[in-house]
Order: structure tokens, then sequence, then C-alpha cells
């Protein structure tokens, strides 16, 4: 079987087209893939260590553009942290509640995590002010929903429109305790109200619709928090004035990743696929559930927990998809997989639904306008709706110039679906998956070879 023709150009633009031609006769995929690392882990270890007292190794670290704005960020108010690898970064933290004020503005660049996550340290820091933007796309995307629960809490933050867009000015205060009953289930918001109630006297307690990703929870006991989670309430508590100390974090690879491959494998045809080191973190996994429901052939293998998180590796072989209603309390816990799992709903019998996901209208693109209108370009048939999508499976794909929006979900998941699709098809702006997998492109030229 011909191999499939994988080219990455680069523009005058500086922005890069990603072009596909698939042969007549389809491709398969084969192998064993090694995936980049948690990132929403590498932000809270490279954070955690920046406020703790002592220093941290973290190994697997994320080497995307995201982890890389965090590192930066912090370092400018005075943590020390090595040059940034997979192997081994030293963070030498300053302690709590010593961060220093910068002399420059923070640029959090494309991540969201970085800037919504930090907003929390940095208002209960009394005295000092911070200044925080980032690029275009993050400077659009809502802030006020961790702005007001700091809001509550006594922080003094200014910004446009009404305080909810970046750039954002950041005047320290001394924070009291809340209980905030947050109206999304978001790890974002939950855990900057964690952070910022790290420096209050008292317990401050986040109470969600539903559970969100508990990445930061576990990791704040690790390094001496008093966290106390009620499953039962979807609550979570912090009882402030704790102190933190270093710790040695191996970030195990990001699921969120691994779902384009396990989709991959899914769908064309004589594929298997080995996904290695995946964290399968409970409250990470509805992708897996997702395509399970779908009937995808996926196989847990040598479970293990590496630093407090759960891990696996993850088979899987091509089967024959059937659709499926995604919503509901699954949703959160695979909020960002959700442009992956529309592709393989492109290739799933009947018609699949996904509702409750209006939080992608907000991510580095509207993501559901942009997975709809690139996928119906391809040939695919999707109905946007206003939380989610309409996918009606079984219509063949055809190559085309396709546009990633500069958001890089959705770059990676038009390229798994151009693996099935016929001719050519050139993703514009392709760029954009060194946001969280600089290597995207490698290991699709290794998995096709």
């Amino acid at each position: 079987m011909l191999a499939a023709a994988i080219t990455l150009e680069s523009q005058e633009d500086l922005s890069h087209k990603l072009i596909i031609q698939t042969p007549t006769a389809g491709v398969s995929l084969q192998g064993r893939i090694q995936i980049p690392g948690d990132k929403s882990i590498s932000h809270r270890a490279l954070m955690l260590g920046a406020i703790a007292q002592g220093e941290t190794e973290i190994q697997g670290l994320l080497l995307g553009e995201d982890p890389r704005s965090t590192a930066s960020c912090f370092q400018a108010m005075g943590a020390e942290i090595s040059p940034l690898n997979t192997e081994l970064v030293r963070v030498k933290g300053i302690g709590l509640g010593n961060l220093q004020e910068p002399v420059d503005v923070l640029n959090a660049g494309n991540s969201g995590t970085t800037l919504r996550l930090m907003l929390g340290l940095l208002a209960s820091h009394p005295g000092r002010f911070f200044t925080v933007t980032g690029d275009s796309s993050l400077r659009s995307r809502p802030m006020s929903r961790v702005v007001k629960p700091l809001q509550q809490m006594g922080a003094q933050i200014w910004g446009r429109k009404d305080n909810s867009l970046a750039p954002l000015a950041v005047q320290g205060q001394i924070l009291k305790p809340i209980h905030y009953h947050s109206p999304i289930a978001s790890a974002q918001v939950k855990s900057c109200i964690m952070l910022a109630a790290l420096f209050t006297e008292g317990k401050t307690t986040v109470t969600e619709p539903a559970l969100s990703r508990d990445h930061s929870e576990r990791m704040l006991r690790a390094f001496g928090a008093d966290v106390s989670v009620d499953p039962e309430t979807k609550s979570v508590t912090v009882t402030g004035q704790a102190q933190l100390y270093g710790q040695k974090v191996i970030v195990p690879g990001d699921i969120s990743s691994a779902a384009f491959w396990l989709v991959a494998g899914a769908i064309v045809p004589g594929s298997e696929l080995v996904v290695e080191n995946v964290g399968v973190n409970p409250t990470r996994t509805g992708i897996l559930e997702a395509l399970e429901m779908m009937g995808a052939n996926i196989q847990l293998e040598n479970q293990r927990e590496v630093a407090g998180e759960p891990v696996a590796d993850v088979r899987v072989r091509y089967s024959r998809l059937r659709s499926c209603t995604i919503a509901g309390d699954i949703v959160p816990r695979m909020i960002d997989e959700i442009p992956i799992l529309a592709v393989a709903a492109v290739f799933a019998e009947g018609t699949t639904v996904i509702r409750d996901a209006e939080e992608l209208r907000v991510k580095e693109s509207d993501r559901i306008t942009v997975m709809a209108q690139q996928l119906n370009k391809l040939g695919a048939q999707v109905t946007e709706l206003p939380d989610g999508m309409e996918i009606t499976g079984g219509t063949p794909l055809r190559g085309t110039d396709v546009d990633s929006h500069t958001d890089h979900r959705i770059a990676m998941s038009l390229a798994i679906a151009a693996l099935n699709a016929s001719g050519v098809t050139t993703i514009h702006r392709a760029e954009a998956a060194a946001i969280s997998y600089p290597n995207f492109t490698n290991t699709l030229k290794q998995i096709l070879g």
C-alpha cells in the first residue's frame, strides 16, 4: 500500500501549509506513539514550583508554546526556571506570597490557562501591581468568569469591556475566603480561585455543576496545600495559609494529544496503534468513553500510577463506528477533545449529536462554527447547534483547502480527517499545532511510514 504524501510548506507571512495527499488505495496506520506531556499538568507544575519553597524537578514537561508562556511569566516575577526540556526542568521557588512586581507587562501568549490561573495568584499579592496580556486570540477570550469571583474575594482588577478582556491590570490585595457556586464546570475557574485561596485566612470553597478535571487538587495536595474534595456536592475546599514545598513531578502523556491518534486508528481501515504513557485521570477520560460508545476498539494496557496520576498505554484498532449522543456530565471531561470527536462522527454510521458544549465557542477559536465550516468544506454533513453540532456520518470526504483559524486543535483535527479524504487536502496556518504538539507532523509521517 502506498503511503500518503505529507508536506509542510512555509509561507511568506511565516505561516505554514500542511499538505496531505492520500493514495487512491487509501492509507493504513501502524506503530507505537509517544505523545507530549500533559499541558494542564505542565502548567501547574511550573506555577506551583515557582511559588513553593525549595526546588521542584519536572520530568516530561510539554515543550509547547503555552508552557513556555507560563515559565516566562513566572521568571519575570522572580522564580528561577532552568531551560525547558523534556528530560528535567528545575524550578527554584520563591515561597508563597513572594512573587515580585515585574518591570514589564506579563505576556501569556495564546494560553488561557496561564492567564486565568495566574490571575488568582496576582490578585492575592498585597501591595504589588501587575499587568497581563496575550496574543490577539487571548485578548478576545472572556476573563470575567475568573475576574468576578476574584472580585467577590476583594480583588482589584481592571480591563477592557467592563474588566472582561485582556490586557488586565491587577492591584494585589488581602483577599477574603468565599463559597463560589460556579455557573460552569471549568477547571480554569476552579483552579484560579483555589490558587487565590492559598493566601487567604480560612476556607474557600468552589462548587461546580459537574466535575471538571482535578489536576489542581491532586498537585496542590502533593505540594502540601490543605485541599478537601466532596464528590457528592461537586465541591472543593482550600484552607489558606499553608506552605507549599518543592516536589518531583513526572508529567504523563496528554490524553488531549493522544485523542488525535485514537480517532485516526479508529477511522482509518486496517490501522492499529499503541499510544504510550497516556494520563487516564478519570476527570479527563470522556474521550475514551465517547469512542467506546461509538463502538471503537480501544484497550488500556500496562495500567499504573505515576506521581499521583493514573497512566496507561492505549491500543486502538480500526472498527466500524456508530453514532451516539454526547451531552451532560461527560462534556466537561472531554471539552478539548470534541473537535477530534467530530471527525470520528463524520465516519460513524448515523447521526451523532453533541450538546452542552457552548464552552467551545470561547476557546482559541469558536470551535463549533470553525469545525462545522471546515468539515463541510471537505464534504461532511455537519449542522451547527447553539451548544454543539449534529453530524451525519458516512459521506465520503474529498480533499480541498481548509484553515485552522490559528487553533491548534482545529489544525490537528483537520489533518486526521484528511487521512480519509480522497485527493489533496491543504491545511492553512497549520503551525498552530505547535501550541500543544510541536512534533505532530513528524509523528503523522512516522505512523504512515
